[in-house]
């Protein structure tokens, strides 16, 4: 039996493993979303939740930003109106206030290879993923020596060691891919996880998430 876990839901089964998730809060009201937004603190991001849909900026369904109350309401109302217009509104869940995220967006993947079982990708994140292509992977469990090698890989590890950045902790991304590695052998379940955006700066936030859960490898 396969099941899938999508926004808030994925979010929330990550954040009671121990991973550090974006606050994030999901609503059907835009005074219920003002509010929500008030409690996290601005700025904020609204997103849509949906089963459906899973690129939601083609959809313009993520508005970033949001500094205050009004301009909530006003972005809630235009994701709405959007998804009335298109006659998709059936596809909306509901739509998710969160946390804006800060440093540089990355992504961490996890898929079931024939060959290799669970393999772990990482790389830089975000709406450009496709584009960039600029990942690496490695076959699960990695050690911290595979961590290392992984980043290293990568065309954007000249800016994680820039000496103009010094919030990003190369050494935090290590102990981050080594915890994802041990989640997944402790939860053979898990065929697939994307994880993007990661945003890592002083600490690293997961922002989105799907997660593919297949009983039957438990």
């Amino acid at each position: 039996m396969e099941k899938i876990l999508l926004g808030i839901d994925a979010l929330e089964f990550l954040k009671k493993e121990g991973f550090s998730i974006l606050e994030s809060r999901i609503t059907i009201s835009e005074e219920t979303a003002a509010s929500h937004a008030k409690e996290i603190g601005f700025p904020v991001t609204l997103k849509i939740s949906s089963k459906t849909i899973i690129h939601k900026t083609e959809f313009n369904g993520v508005k970033t930003l949001l500094l205050n109350e009004k301009e909530v309401k006003s972005a809630f109302n235009e994701i709405v109106h959007t998804f009335n217009v298109l006659g998709r509104a059936r596809d909306l869940d509901g739509i998710i206030v969160q946390e804006t995220g800060k440093g540089l967006e990355f992504i961490v993947g996890v898929y079931m290879d024939r060959q290799f079982g669970h393999v772990i990708m990482f790389g830089q994140g975000g709406i450009y993923v496709e584009a960039s292509k600029d990942v690496s992977f490695r076959p699960i469990p990695i050690t911290r020596k595979d961590a290392k090698a992984m980043m290293e890989e990568l065309d954007v590890w000249k800016i994680i060691t820039s000496p103009r950045q010094k919030k990003i902790n190369p050494a935090m991304i290590e102990d981050f891919l080594l915890k994802i590695s041990e989640f997944v052998e402790k939860n053979k379940m898990i065929e697939e996880m994307d994880l993007n955006p990661v945003f890592i700066s002083e600490k690293i936030n997961i922002c989105d998430a799907r997660i593919k859960i297949c009983e039957e490898n438990r």
